[in-house]
């Protein structure tokens, strides 16, 4: 026979390092002859998608088309200091970064196109679509290559480092009390699973994720980045297990560990939410790790709620399953596993 049921994990996830912690990212944008733009940043981009959310932020901040803008990402000899990839942190600290570097550099810029629009103040200077034109004159426009060409003969620097620090006080050593981040991540997912109770096999049907991202810079990105963390979840909360046993590591292989295959992935609902943070490059936030935080809480709820039975250890896989189903049945009611 199976059972359904249906349950929530919520959450909420300090973004960065809080406490009064050095939180700082650097990213040095170039503009070559041609008018293409180089963006170096220490940061890594080891499958969240940040090195194109930080060309996305380059080429609007300066107006050029997105293909226009390479980067050049983690080059121990060539990119600038940006802190460790982690702490769902990259957005926020790096695209800021990001945006600084393009804010002197539009200074520059502009400057430049005045004397060549002969434009009255350098805030008329309009930046869009690779051009660049007078906004009392609209029609009176260059290229975006030909101000990049004039700039390297006149000897201007087209190349900034931009430095963004998210350090925050800490909290009240006597009360605790304080803004120990600068931006709090929310999230709520639900998951509807279907349990065989005579293996104790679990099958999860469907789950749905509703994520605060602040600004969604990249959509697609962002509903790839729920779907990873989402799998990721399941398999911390179904059947990856570290086994000891007398102070050794018994899980040898990965093949004992069992991470999910695409074979087990169920149906996925990402929501996205945006309630823009007023710190973030255009309101952004991270995703990172709030992807993956809520996903097991729901899975072990809706077990819960399709056994009645109480369950708080992890992995709930079939071998455990069965067991606290039949301890529920020697005793008439649920036990933890």
């Amino acid at each position: 026979m199976k059972k359904r049921g249906i349950g929530v994990g919520c959450m909420y996830y300090g973004l960065g390092y809080g406490y009064s912690r050095p939180d700082f990212a650097s990213a040095t944008i170039e503009i070559c002859q041609d008018g293409s733009v180089i963006v170096r940043t220490g940061q890594v981009d080891y499958g969240q998608g940040s090195d194109a959310i930080f060309c996305q932020i380059a080429a609007e901040e300066l107006g050029v088309k997105y293909e226009n803008v390479t980067i050049i990402a983690a080059d121990t000899a060539t990119t600038p200091d940006s802190g460790p990839t982690s702490a769902s942190r990259l957005v926020y600290v790096g695209g800021n970064a990001v945006i600084k570097a393009c804010a002197a550099l539009k200074k520059t810029l502009q400057a430049v196109a005045r004397a060549l629009l002969e434009a009255e103040k350098e805030e008329d200077v309009v930046m869009a679509r690779n051009e660049v034109y007078d906004r009392n004159r609209p029609e009176n426009k260059i290229s975006f290559a030909r101000l990049a060409m004039a700039c390297h003969q006149r000897g201007v620097q087209i190349v900034e480092t931009g430095w963004y620090d998210n350090m925050t006080p800490d909290v009240d050593p006597e009360t605790g009390q304080g803004d120990a981040y600068a931006a709090y991540c929310w999230a709520a997912q639900l998951a509807e699973v279907e349990v065989d109770t005579d293996t104790g096999q679990v099958e999860v049907l469907r789950l749905i994720a509703a994520h605060d991202v602040g600004k969604a810079i990249n959509p697609c990105a962002v509903e790839g980045q729920i779907e990873g963390g989402v799998v990721m979840g399941l398999g911390y909360a179904l059947t990856e297990e570290v086994k000891s046993a007398g102070g050794y590591i018994k899980t040898r292989t990965l093949g004992e560990y069992t991470v999910p295959t695409s074979l087990d992935v169920p149906e996925i609902e990402p929501h996205i939410v945006e309630v823009p943070t007023p710190g973030g490059p255009y309101g952004a936030k991270g995703l990172g790790e709030p992807a993956l935080i809520p996903t097991a809480p729901a899975v072990i709820n809706a077990i819960c709620n399709a056994l009645e039975v109480q369950i708080t250890d992890m992995p709930a896989n079939l071998e455990n399953v069965f067991r606290v189903m039949q301890a529920r049945d020697r005793t008439g009611r649920g036990r933890e596993i």
